[in-house]
């Protein structure tokens, strides 16, 4: 599945630049959208579920996965909600570590690394920072922590 915006980019590099080539784009999302083959509500509403059940990520990196696939603002504030509204952020966090076969950290080294995949995953440096206190991190080992950025990055 894709979004509009997807599609649209995709198919401008296989058409001929100009107006002739809107048209045909235009045409071609307008007929999968009358047949259902494009829906940018369900899109959005599927790639969330799936990224929360299968790769059990947090929030914040579903919605700028959706921002990037050019689905808008609206939409993904209403379908986060939906998704995430009554979800334990810190339980999808302790999944997401599980899955990944992430352990205590021994070290300040690795302290880190479960804290960038965290937060790389999406979620809020609230949520791990409880998690590395349930787990005995030294208070040290999350004062080396704080200079880390709130926002996802990219892996």
């Amino acid at each position: 599945m894709r979004s509009e915006a997807e599609l649209r980019r995709l198919m401008l590099k296989r058409v001929e630049p100009g107006e002739g080539g809107e048209a045909v784009i235009a045409a071609a999302l307008t007929r999968l959208r009358e047949h259902g083959y494009l829906d940018d509500k369900s899109f959005a509403e599927t790639y969330a579920r799936l990224r929360q059940q299968n790769e059990k990520l947090g929030q914040r990196r579903v919605k700028q996965d959706l921002q990037q696939k050019g689905v808008g603002s609206a939409l993904i504030t209403q379908t986060l909600e939906a998704r995430y509204g009554q979800t334990d952020e810190e339980a999808l966090a302790r999944e997401h570590l599980e899955r990944k076969r992430l352990r205590k950290p021994e070290n300040e080294k690795e302290t880190a690394r479960i804290m960038r995949r965290l937060v790389a995953a999406g979620f809020s440096t609230g949520v791990i920072y409880k998690i590395l206190r349930n787990w005995d991190v030294p208070d040290e080992a999350l004062a080396v922590l704080d200079n880390l950025d709130e926002e996802p990055h990219e892996e």
